[in-house]
């Protein structure tokens, strides 16, 4: 097949699965990862577990911003914000400019919703419904936690390109790390059980995500790996070089 015919099915697959994990997040995913991304009894071990895993990569991003200082001074993108579990506390500790999307309208909707139930003053947030490779504006720090992971290597690497191009200073991302061990736990089904296997799950190479910030001219400075059962998300700060 001719490379122009390869890039194009390559782009029509990539567009496919778009489409399948915003359908996914539109409805009963929506319903699933509200639950986890809350306060909710309604969950089951491995929904459990990942909402402790995501609150500590949170959590660090958190502590790493205040360490740096300066938070009222700063603008901020919260790339795929999902229903707010970074961008309200952001808020909450007297952020500057904070512009939260995601993929999927219900989420934003959630976030809006959660943010107003906080008390944060209407239009404190800039929320709004888009993919990643539609976002633009240039912001302080860019940041992008646990989306990568329904993005294959190259393609994610274009994106943490694209990310890099909107952050003046900072850039922070998580994403499943690829190992040899997980490899296996995906591919007998541990790494995503369940329902969580609606859409795909990607595990990529740390080496091509700091290649690809590289290129951008950042550096890493910082890194974490958090896990708990089920969940396992490498976080990586870069700053400009």
């Amino acid at each position: 097949m001719p490379a122009e015919q390869l890039l194009d099915a390559a782009q029509d697959a990539t567009q496919s699965e778009k489409q399948e994990v915003k359908g996914y997040f539109e409805t009963t995913g929506f319903d699933r990862w509200n639950r986890i991304y809350s306060n909710s009894d309604d969950v089951n071990r491995v929904q459990r577990n990942i909402r402790i895993g995501h609150q500590k990569t949170v959590d660090n991003v958190l502590a790493w911003l205040q360490e740096q200082g300066n938070l009222e001074g700063r603008s901020f993108c919260d790339a795929g914000c999902g229903v707010g579990s970074l961008t309200l506390p952001l808020a909450q500790l007297g952020a500057g400019t904070i512009a939260a999307s995601d993929l999927s309208e219900a989420m934003v909707r959630e976030a809006e919703r959660r943010a107003g139930e906080a008390g944060i003053a209407p239009g404190r947030i800039q929320f709004s419904a888009s993919d990643l490779e539609s976002l633009s504006g240039r912001y302080n720090t860019v940041i992008c936690l646990d989306v990568f992971i329904h993005y294959p290597q190259e393609p994610a690497e274009a994106m943490v390109r694209h990310l890099a191009a909107m952050a003046e200073q900072h850039l922070i991302v998580s994403f499943a790390p690829y190992t040899p061990l997980l490899a296996l736990l995906k591919g007998i089904g541990q790494l995503f059980p369940g329902p969580s296997k609606t859409t795909r799950a990607y595990t990529l190479r740390e080496a091509g995500i700091v290649k690809a910030a590289a290129e951008a001219g950042f550096k890493p400075v910082r890194r974490s790996l958090n896990k708990a059962p089920f969940y396992f998300s490498r976080l990586i700060a870069f700053e400009k070089a």
